[in-house]
């Protein structure tokens, strides 16, 4: 009898792990799917650097799907179709690739005006050599992100996101940085909706 009522112990003690664990793993995944998410009152940046058109053309569908606004960090220094040659060792970014010290890209302002007001700031950037396009750096090192969910994409032919939102966490060493998203150079209008439509609370 008695071994009977500690075999039953020990099958409703089991059923009663199995359903917690159940309930964290939701819950889990709950937390993860409201941290990738934007909430519709918040107030919506987004910000990008596009050196041949491709994440400008990305940037400006994602402002109008959020209802954002618009910061475009422009190099004072502005890079040529020469400059961004990646074939031709001399160039301007082939320099800059293979001197970490060049890549300190003066811009023409990081203030963006009533910056404090945002909630949410998006940072769009052509990846190059696997990394962030540079210019990028220096925006996110001269701002500070307290407060802000930040949700980096990314425009490429063929390379992926990477690493690169987690190099420009680390550099801003502030804000909630989330997952971001990698859209190839031709993103149509439906593909990047369906990105905005799933992140927008």
């Amino acid at each position: 009898m008695k071994k009977k009522i500690l075999i039953g112990i020990i099958v409703v003690t089991a059923i009663i792990l199995v359903v917690y664990g159940a309930i964290c793993i939701k819950r889990q995944i709950d937390i993860k799917n409201e941290n990738n998410e934007i909430k519709k009152d918040s107030k919506v940046l987004v910000v990008y650097y596009s050196a041949q058109g491709h994440t400008d053309n990305v940037a400006k569908q994602i402002a109008k799907n959020l209802n954002a606004d618009i910061f475009v960090i422009e190099p004072k220094e502005e890079y040529t179709s020469e400059d961004l040659n990646y074939n031709d060792s001399n160039s301007r970014v082939s320099k800059e690739h293979n001197d970490e010290s060049l890549r300190n890209v003066e811009l023409k302002t990081t203030t963006v005006n009533n910056f404090d007001s945002y909630d949410t700031v998006l940072i769009g950037y052509p990846i190059w050599w696997g990394i962030a396009a540079w210019p990028v750096n220096t925006f996110v090192k001269a701002n500070d992100f307290t407060g802000k969910t930040v949700i980096p994409f990314c425009t490429s032919s063929s390379s992926s996101l990477g690493n690169s939102g987690k190099n420009l966490e680390k550099l801003a060493n502030t804000g909630n940085w989330l997952d971001g998203h990698r859209f190839s150079s031709t993103a149509s209008e439906s593909e990047i909706k369906e990105w905005t439509d799933k992140i927008l609370k």
